[in-house]
């Protein structure tokens, strides 16, 4: 009972605060805003409703300012959680990510596209396969079956670096097509993990993922068996392609080059892509709040 009258203390402070959302002293609208960051992502579907309930302009506009900001701090609290306790959890950092642009978003929704690919493909895969014979199978399923694809007409839009929005249309840049890519890998215990390319990023199949580097920790082992380019429907390829598209680059070969990165460095790189993206579209608001969800991670 104590706890039924505490929330419902809690509804009846959350409307008092709503209803002074339109006072025009910008003093009592900072109080109240204050108060409502306090409250946090529960006052959220209130201030939804007090939004479409409302017909001023000022008011409206105040309630998104309100919502965005509660929702920012969560997501700036969420990530550094996860790259303190949850970083073997990629699904995780990347969803908490997607919040930014889509907050509210259905996380079980993408959870069960996710486990439909990985259905998709698990029922295809028997034991005698060998690591080539599994990845065109998973090529078959996400590129001819689930028909995703690189979003080469819209190479740098920002929907591109967001998963439910990947998932959605079937089209990403190259870091979100090997994320939905690795993630089926690793439900799946398939050793595929993340390169991360300058300008550019793909997957490794490993051989032996404890066994990267050979005794003096400085030279680059063939335990990778080959990579994979999702960008390009999961196009096979070998160190030497890794070493021209260097050359190109005029850029030294380095280890960090060759070999799998962190589920931190892969989230890093997302944020980078949208901070690139909005700074292209000069959205510099974004851009500054990115860096700070950048210094999270």
């Amino acid at each position: 009972m104590a706890s039924k009258r505490k929330n419902d203390m809690s509804l009846k402070e959350v409307i008092a605060l709503i209803t002074l959302l339109d006072d025009p002293d910008d003093l009592i609208f900072t109080q109240v805003k204050d108060r409502f960051m306090i409250l946090g992502p529960p006052a959220i579907p209130h201030l939804e409703t007090a939004w479409e309930n409302s017909f001023d302009a000022i008011m409206q506009k105040r309630i998104e300012t309100i919502i965005h900001d509660i929702n920012f701090e969560a997501i700036k609290k969420g990530l550094k959680e996860w790259s303190k306790n949850d970083q073997d959890d990629l699904l995780k950092g990347i969803l908490i990510l997607s919040h930014y642009q889509y907050p509210g978003f259905d996380e079980q929704k993408i959870k069960k596209q996710l486990g439909q690919i990985k259905q998709d493909v698990w029922l295809e895969l028997h034991d005698d396969l060998t690591a080539l014979e599994k990845v065109k199978i998973i090529n078959h399923i996400l590129f001819e079956v689930h028909n995703f694809s690189g979003n080469i007409t819209n190479y740098h839009a920002p929907q591109n670096s967001f998963l439910n929005n990947v998932l959605e249309t079937k089209k990403g840049n190259p870091l979100m097509l090997s994320v939905v890519y690795s993630l089926i890998c690793k439900e799946l215990n398939i050793p595929v993990y993340g390169i991360n390319l300058p300008q550019h990023f793909v997957l490794a199949y490993v051989n032996d993922f404890t066994n990267l580097f050979d005794a003096n920790h400085k030279t680059f082992s063939d335990n990778i068996l080959f990579y994979i380019n999702p960008f390009s429907k999961g196009l096979i390829f070998n160190q030497k392609d890794i070493d021209n598209f260097l050359k190109q680059l005029n850029l030294e070969p380095e280890n960090k080059y060759y070999l799998p990165c962190s589920n931190a460095e892969i989230l890093k790189r997302c944020i980078n892509n949208l901070i690139f993206s909005y700074e292209k579209l000069g959205y510099s608001d974004k851009v500054t709040e990115l860096k700070q969800l950048e210094n999270q991670v």
